[in-house]
C-alpha cells in the first residue's frame, strides 16, 4: 500500500491553496497597481481642482486642521508628498499622492477577487471596472480623502479574506490585530468607513469566538491596537496648540472643542450627499444605486476594462484642466492693493485660500471667512494671522453685545467703520443674517464679487463702467463642462461677472428716485453694455437674452433720439423668444409670451404706418 501525505483536511486543503494564490495575487496585485497609476498620473490635474481640495491641500501645507472631522491622517500624509514630491505645484503633488492611494486600492481590490476566485481575468474585470468607472476615477485624481478611504475599504476586505484562509489560531490573531489597527486608523480618515468598520469587527470576534480563540485578554489586545490606530487624532489638539497655521478649523485644545470636531457638530454628521433642500438617507442611498447601475451596466455586459477607459477618459483627463486655478486668480488679480476679501462659499473660499496660503499669491490681500466669523474659535484663532484686519470684538453676530462666556460680539456695520481704510469686498456674496451694513454701506458689482461702498459716495456708472468691463481675462467658452462639475460652477460664475454691471445700472435706474434724465442715461448704459456682451459669443447664459429683451424694451419706451424703434422692437422680440425657446422653468414664461404677442402686434402696426 502506498504511502500518501496528510492535507490535513479542510484547513490543509485550503492553506496548499493559499500558497500560490497568494504569491500570484501579490505579483498581480502589483502590476495592477503600476497600470492604474499610470493612467491615474497621466490624468492628473495640473493645479487645484474645485471642492474641498483647495482647503484639505492648504490645512496640509500650513500644518492646520481641516473640516470636520479634520481628516488627521490624509493631513499628515499630504504634508510629507508636499514635502517630499520634488516637482509640480503644491495642489499637484497632493493630487499625484491621491492617485497612487487610488492605484493600491485597486491592486487591494485585484487581489481580493483573485484570492476568491482564484481568475486573473475576475480580478482584472473587477479592479478595472471600479478605479476606470467615472466618478472613482474622476475623485481619485483629485486632491481629496476619497482615494484614501478606497484604499482602507480595499484592505479591510483583503484582510478579511486573509483571515477567513487562515489555517492556524497564531496566523488568525496576528491578522486580527493588524485589521484592528487598520480599523482604527480608517477612521482617522473619512467617517463613511465606519459602515464597514462595523460590518467586520462583529464577523471577525464571532470567528473567534467559535474557534474558541477569544478571551478577555485577547479582546483587550484588539482594543488597544484599535486605539493605537486611532493615534494620528492626537495631531488635531498639538496643532491647534501650536497656533501656527494661517488656516485652520475649530479648537481642537479642549475636550469639547475636539469631540465638537470629531463628531462634525458644526459640518453635519454624514452631510456627504447634501442638496440645497436636503435628502433623507433612504433618497441618498437610492441615488447611490442608481448611480451605480447607471456606470456599471455597460462595464459588465461589454466584459471590456479598456472599453471602460475609452468610455470616461475624455471626461476624467485632467492633464490641462487650469480652470479653478483660473478662476481663482482672477479673482485675486482684480483686487486692488491691501484689500479684504471676505470670503463666502467652497469655490472662492478654497481656491482663494489655496493660491494665497500654498501658492503664496497677494500677500498684501486679506482673507476673512464670513462663516467662520460667525465661530466663537475662528478670530482668537486665527485675527494674528490678518494683521491688516481691525475685529472689534471676538465674534461676528448682527447683535451687538457681550456674551455669558466675555466674549465680544460686533456687527459687519461696526466691522466696515473700523477698517474704512480699506477697500472690503465680498465673494460671493454676502451673510444674509447680518443686514447692518445697509446703514452706510451700498453693494457694487466688481466682477464675481461686490465691492462695499459707503452710501457716502456718489455712483458714476462711466468710471465703473470703465473699472469692471475688462476686470476679468476669462476665456472658457460657456457650457462646456459637465454641468454637476466645479468646473461648471466657476465658468457660470466668471460669464455672469459680465452681466453684473449692466444688471447693476440698469436696477439702479428702475428703483432710485433719480431725475428723468439720469434714469435715461442710466437706461442707455445698461442697454449698451447688455447688447456688447449678448453678441459677444454666440453661446452665452439664457438669462442675459431675457436682460437685453427688457432694457430694449425700456429704450423704446424712453423714445431717446437716434434710437430706431422698429430695431429696438425686432429685438426686445427676438430676445424674448430665444429665451422663452431655453428657459423652460421660467415662472413667468405665459407673462412673456402674452408681451411677446402685444409686441409683434405693436411692430406690425409700426411697420404698417412706415409703409403706409
Amino acid at each position: 500500500m502506498g504511502l500518501h501525505g496528510d492535507g490535513g483536511g479542510p484547513a490543509g486543503g485550503r492553506a496548499a491553496r493559499a500558497g500560490p494564490r497568494r504569491s500570484g495575487g501579490l505579483r498581480g496585485g502589483v502590476a495592477v497597481f503600476a497600470a492604474v497609476a499610470a493612467v491615474f498620473t497621466l490624468t492628473l490635474p495640473p493645479s487645484v481642482p474645485g471642492g474641498d481640495s483647495g482647503e484639505l491641500i492648504t490645512a496640509a501645507h500650513e500644518l492646520g486642521v481641516a473640516h470636520p472631522p479634520g481628516y488627521p491622517l490624509f493631513t499628515l500624509v499630504a504634508k510629507l508628498a508636499i514635502i517630499l514630491f520634488p516637482f509640480g505645484s503644491v495642489a499637484y503633488r497632493v493630487n499625484l499622492l491621491c492617485g497612487l492611494f487610488g492605484a493600491v486600492a485597486a491592486a487591494l481590490l485585484f487581489f481580493t477577487v483573485f484570492r476568491l476566485s482564484g481568475s486573473y481575468a475576475g480580478g482584472i474585470l473587477a479592479a478595472g471596472v471600479f478605479s476606470f468607472s467615472r466618478l472613482t476615477w474622476q475623485w481619485s485624481i483629485a486632491a481629496e480623502v476619497f482615494s484614501l478611504n478606497n484604499l482602507f475599504v480595499g484592505l479591510l476586505m483583503a484582510l478579511t479574506v486573509h483571515f477567513e484562509e487562515a489555517t492556524t489560531a497564531q496566523e488568525r490573531s496576528k491578522i486580527a490585530k493588524i485589521g484592528a489597527f487598520c480599523c482604527g486608523l480608517s477612521l482617522c480618515n473619512q467617517h463613511t468607513v465606519v459602515v464597514y468598520v462595523l460590518c467586520i469587527i462583529p464577523w471577525i470576534l464571532f470567528r473567534l469566538l467559535k474557534e474558541k480563540e477569544l478571551s478577555l485578554g485577547s479582546l483587550l489586545k484588539l482594543g488597544l491596537y484599535l486605539s493605537a490606530g486611532l493615534l494620528p487624532y492626537v495631531y488635531l489638539p498639538i496643532s491647534s496648540y501650536r497656533h501656527q497655521a494661517r488656516w485652520t478649523w475649530g479648537d481642537q485644545t479642549t475636550l469639547p472643542g475636539f469631540l465638537t470636531h470629531f463628531l462634525r457638530e458644526e459640518y453635519g454628521t454624514f452631510s456627504l450627499a447634501k442638496s440645497e433642500i436636503g435628502s433623507s438617507m433612504s433618497e441618498i442611498l437610492l441615488s447611490q444605486v442608481t448611480n451605480m447601475r447607471t456606470q456599471l451596466s455597460f462595464n459588465i455586459q461589454a466584459l471590456a476594462v479598456w472599453a471602460n477607459i475609452c468610455l470616461v477618459r475624455n471626461i476624467c483627463d485632467q492633464r490641462t484642466n487650469y480652470v479653478i486655478d483660473k478662476f481663482a486668480k482672477n479673482l485675486l488679480a482684480s483686487m486692488p492693493h491691501d484689500a479684504i476679501i471676505l470670503l463666502r462659499g467652497d469655490l472662492p473660499g478654497n481656491s482663494l485660500r489655496y493660491m494665497h496660503y500654498c501658492e503664496g499669491l497677494r500677500p498684501d490681500i486679506s482673507l476673512v471667512d464670513q462663516e467662520m466669523m460667525t465661530y466663537e474659535w475662528y478670530l482668537p484663532k486665527m485675527a494674528k494671522h490678518l494683521p491688516g484686519v481691525k475685529f472689534p470684538g471676538n465674534r461676528w453676530n448682527p447683535v451687538e453685545g457681550i456674551l455669558p462666556s466675555g466674549m465680544v460680539t460686533f456687527n459687519l456695520y461696526h466691522f466696515l467703520e473700523v477698517n474704512k481704510l480699506k477697500e472690503t469686498f465680498v465673494c460671493i456674496g454676502i451673510h444674509e443674517g447680518d443686514p447692518t451694513w445697509k446703514k452706510n454701506y451700498s453693494l457694487w458689482p466688481w466682477g464675481s464679487c461686490d465691492k462695499l461702498v459707503s452710501s457716502e459716495i456718489v455712483f458714476d456708472p462711466e468710471e465703473w463702467i470703465k473699472l469692471t468691463r475688462n476686470i476679468y481675462n476669462w476665456t472658457e467658452d460657456y457650457g462646456r463642462f459637465a454641468p454637476s462639475s466645479w468646473e461648471s460652477v466657476a465658468n457660470e460664475e466668471m460669464w455672469q461677472a459680465r452681466m453684473k454691471t449692466p444688471f447693476f445700472i440698469f436696477n439702479l435706474a428702475e428703483t432710485a428716485s433719480l431725475p428723468s434724465n439720469v434714469k435715461a442715461q442710466l437706461y442707455t448704459h445698461a442697454y449698451d453694455l447688455y447688447k456688447e456682451i449678448v453678441y459677444l459669443r454666440k453661446e452665452h447664459p439664457v438669462n442675459w437674452h431675457k436682460n437685453y429683451a427688457i432694457a430694449c424694451e425700456r429704450m423704446l419706451r424712453l423714445r431717446e433720439r437716434g434710437a430706431d424703434p422698429e430695431v429696438l422692437l425686432s429685438e426686445t422680440i427676438r430676445h424674448f423668444r430665444l429665451y422663452t425657446q431655453k428657459a423652460q422653468n421660467d415662472p413667468q414664461l405665459a407673462d412673456i409670451s402674452v408681451a411677446l404677442k402685444h409686441l409683434r402686434k405693436e411692430l406690425r402696426s409700426l411697420r404698417n404706418m412706415k409703409n403706409g
